[in-house]
Formats: structure tokens, sequence, C-alpha cells
């Protein structure tokens, strides 16, 4: 804590005294709180390019894993309709791997769908952060 010096009208820490008047003051916090958002904004902006590149990068790899593993379910299903076709017709042993596909087929889309309907893209959580953010900024105002 510096203390006053009545003498220079100022604290004797050398610190100037300061003579803006309210509305200078005013007008200076509004420019350093639009230059503050402004620089929060940019710096959103940098992460999420970082992020988005970083996440780009990831599903660039599990599309590849998508695909080939597409391709290793393709040859199970006929290493399994070969592998059947030694105790019955090629054609039933295909339907019976086809059933199963569509059985699983099946099942997946359910569980999916259950799960979209779980799903609230409305963000509450943000929601309730913003209206407290206002509720701040009108206090502030008052």
């Amino acid at each position: 804590m510096t203390a006053y010096d009545a003498t220079s009208g100022g604290t004797s820490a050398g610190q100037p005294r300061d003579d803006r008047s309210l509305g200078e003051i005013v007008g200076d916090i509004s420019q350093n709180l639009s230059t503050l958002v402004r620089q929060e904004i940019d710096l959103a902006k940098t992460e999420l390019k970082q992020e988005a590149s970083t996440a780009g990068k990831g599903v660039a790899m599990l599309a590849g894993a998508a695909i080939t593993g597409l391709l290793m379910l393709i040859f199970l299903s006929w290493t399994l309709v070969w592998l059947l076709d030694n105790w019955m017709p090629v054609e039933l042993a295909a339907l019976i791997v086809a059933l199963l596909w569509a059985v699983v087929t099946g099942v997946l889309a359910g569980v999916g769908r259950k799960k979209l309907q779980e799903a609230n893209p409305q963000l509450p959580q943000t929601q309730q952060t913003l209206k407290e953010d206002a509720a701040w900024v009108r206090a502030q105002k008052s």
C-alpha cells in the first residue's frame, strides 16, 4: 500500500494522479473491453483452427479404418459363405450370411436411432451460462 502525498496530489510511489473525467474513464473502459473481446475472439478462432486441424487428421484416420474394416467384413463374409458351402448349397450359405448382416444392420439402426432421439441439440449448459453472462453485464451497467 502506498501513502498519499498531499503536496504533489499523487501517491508517494511516484504514480501520477488521474485527471480524466468520468466520461473519459467510461470511454476507456468501453474501448478496453471491446479490445479484450476482440482478442478473445481471435484467440478462440486460432484455437479452433488448431483443433479442427487435429480433428481433421483423426477423422481421416477413422475414415481409413472404416474402409479397411468394411473390406475385412466383406472378406470374412465370403469366407463364411465358402465354409457353409461345405455343408449346403452355396445359394443357401449366401442367404444365411445376408440374413445375419440384416440382423446386425437392424440392431445398429435401432440403437443409433435411440441415441439420436436422446441427443439435445439446444446446448442447455451453454444457454444457461450465456444468460448468466448477460445478467452480469446488465448488473454492471446499473
